[in-house]
């Protein structure tokens, strides 16, 4: 539980980081920092609301009130897809091929996590 605390509050800060970035800065004066900045803060977002979702479907549909440390590793992976998915978007290479691949990557990399954890 002290797990799950320590992750929403940085999601939480996170979340509220990438907001600030977003209404205070514009895209040319925020620099390469400031792009590496966001990816992160997206990414740690992101990381909270997957575990969130995680979590409360374990509850639902299992009844599992823990959320082990592997579901963590879970969520971590997952969370980097919305992330493959911009970045695409920045190069202006979303197509069916561009998703497909993406979901194969993830689809490896939790594959990965479960036979490796």
């Amino acid at each position: 539980m002290k797990h799950n605390r320590v992750a929403m509050t940085v999601s939480i800060i996170g979340l509220a980081a990438l907001t600030l970035i977003l209404t205070l800065t514009t895209p040319t004066d925020i620099g390469p920092f400031g792009v590496l900045l966001f990816f992160t803060t997206l990414y740690i977002s992101v990381f909270g609301i997957t575990a969130l979702v995680m979590q409360t479907f374990y509850k639902l549909a299992f009844k599992r009130d823990s959320f082990r440390n592997k579901d963590y590793l879970y969520a971590a992976v997952f969370a980097f897809g919305p992330i493959m998915l911009l970045m695409a978007r920045s190069f202006g290479a979303v197509n069916i091929w561009t998703v497909g691949l993406i979901a194969i990557f993830l689809f490896l990399a939790e594959f990965l996590v479960v036979k490796r954890i």
